[in-house]
C-alpha cells in the first residue's frame, strides 16, 4: 500500500474496521455471555462510548496524521533503527510489529507502577463490568500520552508505515477482544493464550485483587506476560465469582461519564504503585 493512501485514509480506514470489530464482539458477548453482569448496562455503556469519542476528537486534533504519518516522516528524514540499517520489508515489518507489541507491554506495565500514570489508568479499570465497551474506556490524558510514547517508539524504530498501521488496527481490534465478555470453550482458550491473549486471560487483569490487577498485561502477543513472569493463569475466585474493578471503588459512580473525566483529578485518590505479590493460584477451571 502505498504511503499517500494510508495517510489519506488511515483514520477513516482504522474506524472502519473498528467499528466491524465492535459490532462483531458486541454481538457475540451478547450471544455467549461469560459472566453475569453487576451495573445496568445502559449508562456504563454511553459513558465508555462517550468516553472514546472525546479520545477521538482529542487525538484527531492533536495527532492528525498519529503513528502512521510519524513513520512516514522518519522514513523520509531517515530516522529510526530501521531507516539506517534497512531489512527486507517483510522482516522490517514482523520485527516492527514484534517490537511494538513489546513497546505497549511495557507501557502498560509502566502505568500500573508509575503513581501519576496509574493516577488516570485506574480510570479504566474502574469499570465493574467488562465487555467490548471495556477496550475503549480510556481517559484522554491516557490516550495522549499513549500516542506521544507510540509516536516516539515508531520513529526510534524506523518502523515500516505499512506495519504500523495494521499494528494500530490490531491494536484496536484486541483491545475489544480481549475486553469482551465473550465465553469461550476452556480447551480452546488454553490453546489460543500460547499465541494471542484472551478474554479469561485478560478479564483476570481487572480483578480488585491487585496482585492479579498486575498480571496478564498483554493486550495482543500472549508471550511477554510468560516471558517477564507477570502471567497468572486463573484467579483465585473463579471466573463467575470474581469482583472487576477497583475496590475501592465498587459503586455506581465509575458508570457515570462526567465522574470519569474528573476521577484523575479528585483528592485522596489513592495513588500508590503497585507491587506483585507471589502467591500460588488455586486451580480453576476455565470452562465454567
Amino acid at each position: 500500500m502505498d504511503d499517500s493512501v494510508l495517510t489519506a485514509g488511515y483514520q477513516d480506514w482504522r474506524f472502519a474496521i473498528f467499528a466491524s470489530v465492535f459490532a462483531v464482539f458486541a454481538l457475540l458477548e451478547t450471544l455467549f455471555p461469560k459472566k453475569e453482569r453487576v451495573q445496568p448496562r445502559g449508562q456504563r455503556t454511553l459513558t465508555n462510548i462517550g468516553m472514546a469519542a472525546i479520545d477521538t476528537v482529542v487525538v484527531r486534533v492533536l495527532f492528525p496524521a498519529a503513528a502512521v504519518g510519524a513513520a512516514i516522516w522518519a522514513e523520509a528524514n531517515g530516522w529510526g533503527i530501521l531507516n539506517i540499517f534497512p531489512l527486507p520489508g517483510a522482516v522490517a515489518g514482523v520485527l516492527a510489529f514484534f517490537a511494538l507489541d513489546l513497546a505497549i507491554y511495557a507501557q502498560h506495565v509502566a502505568s500500573h507502577h508509575i503513581p501519576i500514570l496509574w493516577r488516570v489508568h485506574r480510570v479504566h479499570h474502574a469499570d465493574r463490568d467488562l465487555d467490548a465497551t471495556s477496550g475503549i474506556r480510556f481517559h484522554p490524558i491516557e490516550i495522549t500520552l499513549s500516542m506521544v510514547f507510540k509516536i516516539a517508539v515508531v520513529i526510534a524504530l524506523g518502523a515500516p508505515a505499512l506495519a504500523v498501521f495494521i499494528f494500530e488496527v490490531v491494536l484496536n481490534a484486541a483491545a475489544l477482544a480481549t475486553h469482551a465478555n465473550l465465553k469461550i470453550p476452556g480447551k480452546v482458550d488454553r490453546i489460543l493464550r500460547y499465541l494471542v491473549v484472551t478474554p479469561d486471560m485478560h478479564r483476570i487483569h481487572h480483578s480488585v485483587h491487585r496482585d492479579e490487577t498486575d498480571a496478564n498485561y498483554g493486550f495482543n502477543l500472549a508471550i511477554w506476560d510468560r516471558i517477564f513472569g507477570t502471567y497468572i493463569e486463573n484467579p483465585r475466585d473463579g471466573h463467575s465469582a470474581m469482583a472487576l474493578g477497583l475496590p475501592d471503588q465498587q459503586t455506581d459512580a465509575p458508570s457515570k461519564l462526567t465522574w470519569s473525566l474528573i476521577f484523575p483529578f479528585k483528592p485522596n485518590v489513592d495513588e500508590a504503585a503497585s507491587v506483585n505479590t507471589d502467591r500460588k493460584v488455586p486451580k480453576v477451571d476455565l470452562a465454567e
